[in-house]
């Protein structure tokens, strides 16, 4: 399935006003999972700029140890610090990064921003080496945009 394929599907959950922002985040990440091959794990993160901490939402995939996780640590704490994409085609490379699962090869983080402030981010993790594409990203991006209207 083509990723611009699953936008209207994204925004139609959106749009639910029966489901709480939890069960639609959940919604999400099930679509995700169960439409892109390649999405192995897919979740979100929220920030607690207090604590500098990330803590996990929603998500569907492996059970993990990571549900909060410090600014700054792993793929998905430097993203709380720098506000970018990041895409990340092999995890055996990266210094900087938190193991889950040793089926984990390769990891996407977007930023979610909400008036202009980091407020969390989607995961997304890959069994396959470099499987994702700028096309991913931009996906992702407007999947954010998305989120970006329940808050």
């Amino acid at each position: 399935m083509k990723l611009t394929e699953i936008q209207p599907q994204i925004t139609t959950i959106i749009k639910n006003n029966s489901k709480t922002r939890d069960e639609k985040l959940l919604a999400i990440c099930e679509l995700l999972n169960s439409s892109v091959s390649y999405y192995n794990w897919v979740g979100f993160y929220f920030a607690n700029h207090e604590t500098q901490t990330l803590h996990l939402g929603p998500y569907v995939g492996s059970p993990t140890d990571h549900t909060v996780i410090p600014f700054g640590k792993g793929i998905c704490g430097q993203v709380a610090v720098s506000n970018s994409n990041f895409v990340v085609p092999d995890v055996s490379a990266q210094d900087n990064y938190i193991a889950c699962s040793f089926t984990v090869k390769s990891e996407i983080v977007i930023p979610l921003f909400v008036n202009g402030q980091n407020i969390g981010q989607i995961d997304i993790d890959s069994h396959i080496i470099d499987p994702f594409t700028a096309e991913d990203e931009r996906f992702l991006e407007f999947v954010n945009q998305e989120v970006a209207k329940l808050y």
